[in-house]
């Protein structure tokens, strides 16, 4: 096999690859033996009709195609390896020749990784979070526990109220005619929980058990049933009962349930995890700021076919994830009215961000000569043979080297976004400190200051990062540049 490399525009690459005749032979020989039980010959057995007479009747060219198939899923990933080309999207491939006798000759146009001009990722000012946990978020904390261990009560002596679960008999109606799908009758409907459409749950508050009512609403304009969508319906209402959530009283026989001595000390345990989390949030929103304004700091130019392909990586990752919780993938789509085409689009955004922080990271990780150390490794597959439950060996036994070389990789893209981190600018930190002794100073007897502008700059900088993103950029266990 050998492979030739023509540069084109846009960081795209056409590699022409041939493989000599004698593989050809043998792959045709192949998809004979392979096919030959299908194929019916008159005065043969079936199965039993030479090569030769087969391909007299129905061309010379029959098992070409399988030939070809083979070929390709065999030598391309040599080829990709030979021409020392770092691809990073799936091949468009065309065959250029194919005969008996003769080279088999492929071409593949691929993306080729794009070089990264950076800009500043040292000293980038990123805003700190708010660390501090207070009594009211702890108090919240415990309520959501005693909420997910409350037993449900039937109410008689008052009226529907904000949390409550009603019993609903319903029917909708647009410009007075019924529609299809807005009746209901018994139907249990948690009050606030925006399983309606908006505005109709708030309207049940006051109710009393046996009242009928109407309920105006207006369906949204982006409403998935497109002859409801925007128009105006009233929904006549009855409701037959109540029932309401009592909470376990918060007392010491509560706390052991949970493992604790008394109250005390698992409001102490829920700070503590509290703490924790926020620890860990703002970990992660640090990097998320910084690597963007790196990213915004440096060019780059994608080709299009790697934004491709990051998508259909992405929308295949939400269809393994559907099919794990025991939904069909197209059984997803009809239900939501979507398409494949649809959140290729939309995930699109989300894709260009993924493939960008990606190949920052690994700018500043070459740039640093930040690399991942055989201890790290070793640290990351015993962290893994923990997680999937595996003896060590048997993983290390199930990983390719193609998979180490990836591993290796990830690791170091880590190790490059917690540089960035480390490196922020060291103004953020003081004004960070300054506002921790500003609140002393108001525990003295001072008025203590606002929080809402550095409340407003941490929105800012989330709403800079959009609403789509990888909850980890920088860890994914698939590279964005799949060959």
């Amino acid at each position: 096999m050998s492979v030739t490399v023509e540069k084109l525009e846009n960081n795209m690459a056409k590699l022409k690859i041939s493989v000599p005749a004698e593989q050809l032979e043998k792959a045709i020989e192949k998809a004979y033996q392979k096919n030959k039980n299908k194929i019916q010959i008159p005065g043969f057995r079936k199965g039993k009709a030479p090569r030769k007479m087969i391909e007299q009747m129905y061309g010379k060219g029959v098992f070409y195609e399988d030939a070809a198939n083979e070929l390709i899923d065999e030598e391309y990933p040599k080829a990709v390896e030979e021409s020392n080309e770092e691809v990073v999207s799936s091949p468009k491939i065309e065959v250029e020749e194919i005969e008996a006798g003769k080279d088999f000759v492929f071409t593949a146009e691929v993306a080729l990784k794009p070089p990264v001009k950076l800009g500043k990722y040292k000293g980038i000012e990123v805003p700190k979070m708010d660390l501090d946990v207070t009594d009211e978020e702890v108090d919240a904390e415990i309520d959501k526990q005693r909420g997910m261990n409350a037993r449900s009560i039937d109410v008689t002596d008052r009226a529907v109220k904000d949390g409550d679960t009603v019993s609903l008999d319903f029917e909708g109606f647009v410009d007075g005619v019924a529609f299809q799908g807005g009746k209901g009758n018994d139907y249990p409907l948690t009050i606030g929980s925006g399983a309606f459409i908006p505005g109709f749950e708030e309207q049940l508050v006051g109710y009393e058990i046996g009242q009928e009512g109407e309920v105006k609403v207006t369906f949204p304009e982006d409403y998935q049933a497109e002859d409801l969508a925007g128009k105006e319906a009233v929904f006549k209402c009855k409701v037959n009962s109540i029932r309401a959530k009592e909470l376990p009283e918060l007392n010491d026989d509560f706390a052991s349930d949970a493992g604790f001595d008394t109250v005390a000390e698992y409001k102490e345990d829920v700070k503590k995890k509290l703490a924790e989390k926020k620890e860990a949030d703002e970990k992660a929103k640090r990097e998320d700021a910084v690597v963007k304004a790196v990213i915004d700091d440096s060019e780059m130019e994608l080709p299009e076919a790697m934004v491709e392909t990051q998508q259909r990586q992405i929308v295949n990752d939400f269809a393994q994830r559907i099919q794990m919780q025991g939904m069909n993938f197209d059984q997803y789509l009809k239900y939501t009215g979507n398409s494949v085409d649809q959140m290729l689009s939309q995930v699109k955004p989300q894709a260009i961000e993924r493939i960008k922080s990606r190949l920052v990271l690994e700018a500043v990780a070459a740039k640093e000569k930040i690399e991942a150390t055989e201890e790290d490794v070793a640290a990351e597959l015993e962290r893994m043979a923990g997680q999937y439950r595996m003896e060590l060996d048997k993983l290390k036994e199930l990983m390719s080297g193609a998979e180490l070389k990836q591993l290796k990789s990830d690791l170091a893209v880590q190790k490059a976004a917690d540089f960035l981190v480390e490196n922020v600018k060291e103004g953020a930190k003081k004004a960070a400190a300054k506002k921790t002794t500003k609140k002393a100073e108001a525990a003295d007897g001072e008025e203590k200051p606002k929080k809402t502008a550095a409340k407003k700059t941490t929105k800012k900088a989330e709403e800079a990062e959009g609403e789509e993103k990888p909850k980890k950029t920088t860890r994914k266990k698939k590279t964005e540049e799949e060959a």
